[in-house]
């Protein structure tokens, strides 16, 4: 591995009874960078993000989180590097529906041992650095789900995860709201310092990310360079729905006291 890859995978296999769902997959994610998994229904794209969370272990194969072999973690030890290293955002958000915004996003501080005053405090600078001020006690129904997403990011990198996850992030959004929801992905992301991995099967979405693979039957195949990522709008109006803009001084402040709860 060189000295510059945050997460390394070699000779990745699934199998799910007789399908093999990955074949053999390699995966080099360096700093800071952002990776695109492309491929149709079924190609393994979705397995791979599984294998490389934690979430799922593989059959054979060996993945590497900045230097430590994490492929042979027991169920428990998986769930704490999901805690402590990984952030994850989800086609639908998954938010807790009974919980306000600031609390979803100050739940996975809470569970890494952070006070629920201090969790609560940094959460409510991250909703407020995503444009999201004034919204911070509204429940998942009461946002639109661009709101929702952003909330997502935020929960996503509370902790100064080193890789974040995104599956299909924009896959129930419309196509403008899909974009806005990128755009904040991808600074958010850069400005705290993560790596990420994001899955999916819009050429448009994709095309936010440094690099892509290409996956068919369970393999990596070649696949086109990216292309550069659409404008969000034309200036003045590249703003989220709340009116506030992303600020990545902002995010780099409130992504300081988050990596500092992961040391």
């Amino acid at each position: 591995m060189t000295s510059t890859s945050r997460l390394q995978a070699r000779g990745l296999t699934r199998r799910f009874g007789a399908t093999t769902a990955l074949a053999g997959v390699d995966v080099d994610l360096a700093d800071g960078e952002l990776l695109a998994v492309m491929g149709p229904s079924g190609s393994g794209k979705s397995t791979l993000l599984h294998v490389l969370a934690g979430i799922l272990p593989a059959d054979a194969g060996t993945v590497t989180l900045e230097g430590r072999d994490v492929g042979g973690l027991d169920e428990k030890q998986r769930s704490l590097l999901r805690r402590r290293s990984y952030g994850f955002v989800f086609q639908f958000g998954q938010l807790l529906d009974e919980l306000p915004a600031v609390e979803n996003v100050a739940l996975p501080a809470m569970l890494q041992g952070t006070s629920r005053k201090d969790a609560v405090a940094i959460a409510a600078q991250w909703l407020e650095a995503l444009g999201l001020a004034g919204k911070e006690q509204r429940r998942p129904g009461e946002l639109s789900g661009g709101e929702a997403q952003r909330v997502a990011v935020a929960r996503a990198l509370i902790t100064g995860p080193a890789v974040v996850f995104a599956d299909e992030p924009t896959g129930a959004l419309d196509q403008q709201t899909g974009h806005e929801v990128m755009d904040v992905l991808t600074r958010t992301t850069r400005a705290a310092g993560a790596s990420l991995v994001l899955v999916t099967h819009d050429e448009q979405v994709a095309a936010w990310c440094d690099r892509r693979i290409d996956m068919r039957d369970g393999r990596v195949v070649a696949g086109p360079p990216p292309t550069p990522a659409p404008p969000v709008a034309a200036p003045p109006a590249a703003r989220f729905e709340t009116g506030a803009p992303v600020d990545e001084a902002d995010v780099a402040t409130v992504a300081e006291p988050a990596e500092q709860m992961t040391r």
